[in-house]
């Protein structure tokens, strides 16, 4: 692990993902990217395979800290996201969870309104108090200008793994249950929404500076729908952080929102919005831009992958545009395994080498 760091910049450091959030536009941008940590990284997966497994490494304080330096490490990025996974929340609550390889995340199923009573929200602690223990961990240890994220997953994406058991392609078994019985489903989703504001106000507590919501399959909903299970839960979260820490500044990553995107920015009063692959970049110098909020994105993971010109040409066209606003460089997604390391080392340099008009 690297050396304890007093965790406290100096009057001339700043950590410059906080600053886009006081509306500062920085050129170069900061830089840090969803799943910098994994399995691209050869000193990753040698961890992952000390722990003996994903959960294990998740709930290893020591590891899971070890892990989330580890690309800071490598390539000196602006901020550090705590190790964890967005799964960590319903197995706090008493879900069974557990990793199958090759197949990602499984679940035991909560099927209807009567499997709700299995769930406890009275004893999360020993979970959280692990992954805080991680949060810790890291900010001892993390530069002081260098930013530490915390996150949870958002209410609808996580209760669509808790009610279908895994990830699926259409969010069918949820879906279905909020048209069949949206009492029971509110109550569902009621319950993780209590408990993602506990996970991320104890993560704040142990020394993150912001934190990202991440609803990965809100694109999945009409947009009747939408409001009800994406914005609504999101809002709750939202208002009650800000009301217990009013100075963290909150990122929401409303996956394949579309063109709900803008709506979901001005209805759940987050400060920075994550944008995903699919949104255009004129949407996000545009509409989106001008609703003062902190734009993220928007690098196709897969162009992670290739490198070279292509990727340094939208490098270039991502700073160039965004210039001016606040911005983060970041993917529309997270980074996918067979990503080989030299091409992040490649984004990160070509990104703090770019010469942008007007600044």
């Amino acid at each position: 692990m690297a050396t304890p760091h007093s965790g406290k910049p100096t009057p001339d450091q700043h950590r410059r993902l906080l600053d886009v959030f006081q509306g500062q536009s920085l050129a170069p941008p900061p830089i840090w990217l969803m799943r910098q940590a994994g399995r691209y990284l050869p000193e990753y997966r040698e961890v992952r395979e000390q722990a003996g497994g994903f959960l294990n490494l998740c709930y290893t304080p020591e590891l899971a800290a070890k892990v989330t330096l580890q690309p800071i490490e490598r390539f000196d990025l602006d901020a550090a996201i705590l190790f964890s996974d967005i799964l960590v929340l319903p197995n706090a609550l008493g879900q069974k969870v557990w990793f199958a390889e090759g197949e990602g995340p499984r679940l035991e199923p909560i099927a209807e309104a009567g499997a709700i009573a299995t769930l406890d929200a009275n004893n999360t602690t020993a979970i959280f108090d692990k992954v805080c223990a991680t949060v810790r961990a890291v900010r001892a240890a993390l530069a002081p200008d260098k930013a530490l994220i915390g996150f949870c997953g958002a209410p609808w994406t996580v209760g669509t793994y808790m009610v279908a058991g895994r990830g699926s392609p259409d969010q069918a078994a949820a879906r279905l249950w909020a048209y069949e019985d949206p009492i029971g489903f509110a109550r569902l989703i009621d319950i993780v929404t209590e408990a993602s504001i506990d996970y991320l106000s104890a993560q704040i507590e142990a020394g993150v500076d912001l934190v990202q919501i991440f609803d990965s399959w809100s694109g999945s909903l009409p947009d009747d729908e939408f409001g009800r299970w994406v914005v609504s839960p999101t809002r709750r979260i939202v208002d009650e952080i800000k009301r217990r820490h009013p100075e963290i500044p909150i990122i929401g990553f409303p996956r394949l929102a579309g063109m709900n995107i803008v709506r979901y920015y001005r209805e759940t009063a987050v400060d920075g919005i994550g944008c995903d692959t699919s949104t255009p970049l004129e949407t996000m110098a545009g509409p989106i831009a001008a609703t003062g909020a902190v734009v993220q994105g928007n690098l196709d993971p897969l162009l992670l992958v290739n490198g070279g010109q292509a990727m340094r040409n939208r490098l270039t066209a991502l700073c160039t545009e965004m210039a001016g606003k606040p911005f983060i460089l970041n993917l529309g997604h997270g980074i996918v395994p067979q990503t080989p390391p030299e091409h992040v080392a490649e984004l990160v340099e070509h990104v703090r080498t770019i010469a942008v008009p007007g600044n």
